[in-house]
């Protein structure tokens, strides 16, 4: 049914915007049924490492470190699904346990870095000149090097001041990750700053502090999110690599990398199952979050939306709109 016609000298009446979830549907159906395949599988894995995380002293049958009545080297049972260790510790509360400390690093050690990174790229990128010049160099040096070495290096310089734990770890594995969100936000920031909206603020008076604020920001914090779980992928890595290398939490807490090292000699003497399960988990926890970060770029990224709404409309050209139409 047509609207009733409004009367002469009336103001137009604007249409009513669409809901947050509307919009969001809207979003979810214009993206690629692969992305999102892609972020249900994320999400999934991704949860159900938290629920182990959240519910860890209900769910393990042991403590982390406890051994008082845990037969050695005993393979999977009924009493020990996924068997017992070299130090009589049972592998199914050890995996749990890593778990919740996997998660608390990472999502520590990303945010840590979301936090020192993105207002460096943002004021570096907006300023430029010498700050830029300055910072560019410095974060360029980071990234040169090799992510695990420089990983190290920072675990074994904050050995001295807060010994080996959480905050340490979590902090050594953030120096990897600054100059990426710094780079990513600088980069956007070049080409937000000479943006029109951008220009009338700076003329209308707006100080460097409230564009970056209110015009910048907005526009440039679009990619983080698929940053920040890309680099929890990744830190999940580096974390078992430091505990691998001894360089991560405090012994006997349970961590995946620190079970695999002390699980080389059982595996060359027939004992698989130590290291099997912890490999499992860190290789579990890595595909969830790297499935979600792929599956969230496709989400987020207007041109591959786009490519994806060609794909379901079977044609090889955009969909040609009535603004179009007129243009052409």
């Amino acid at each position: 049914m047509s609207s009733p016609p409004q009367r002469p000298g009336a103001p137009l009446r604007q249409p009513r915007p669409a809901g947050r979830r509307a919009r969001l549907a809207e979003l979810w159906a214009s993206t690629h049924p692969t992305a999102r395949r892609l972020v249900v599988a994320g999400v999934a894995i991704t949860l159900f490492f938290l629920v182990l995380a959240v519910a860890a002293p209900l769910l393990a049958p042991y403590g982390e470190a406890e051994f008082r009545g845990i037969p050695q080297l005993q393979p999977p049972t009924a009493a020990h699904p996924l068997g017992t260790t070299n130090l009589r510790y049972d592998v199914a509360s050890r995996v749990i346990f890593g778990a919740r400390l996997a998660l608390e690093v990472v999502v520590t050690s990303t945010i840590v870095a979301m936090v020192v990174g993105v207002p460096l790229g943002l004021v570096s990128g907006y300023l430029g000149r010498r700050l830029d010049r300055a910072l560019v160099m410095v974060m360029d040096a980071m990234y040169a090097f090799p992510s695990l070495l420089l990983a190290i290096v920072a675990a074994f310089a904050l050995r001295r001041w807060i010994g080996q734990g959480v905050p340490a770890a979590a902090i050594s594995i953030s120096v990897i990750y600054v100059p990426q969100y710094f780079r990513v936000v600088r980069n956007h920031t070049l080409s937000v700053r000479e943006e029109s909206f951008v220009e009338a603020a700076r003329a209308l008076g707006a100080g460097p502090a409230t564009t970056i604020r209110r015009y910048v920001f907005p526009n440039v914090i679009q990619s983080v999110p698929v940053i920040f779980t890309l680099n929890a992928a990744d830190a999940i890595l580096t974390l078992a690599a430091l505990g691998f290398l001894g360089y991560g939490v405090r012994v006997p807490t349970a961590e995946w990398g620190y079970d695999i090292s002390r699980a080389i000699s059982d595996a060359a003497n027939g004992f698989w199952w130590t290291s099997l399960f912890p490999g499992l988990a860190i290789l579990g926890l890595t595909t969830g979050l790297t499935l979600l970060g792929e599956g969230i770029n496709d989400f987020v990224n207007p041109l591959l939306r786009r490519r994806g709404g060609w794909r379901r409309a079977g044609i090889g050209l955009p969909v040609v709109t009535s603004g179009e139409e007129g243009i052409r």
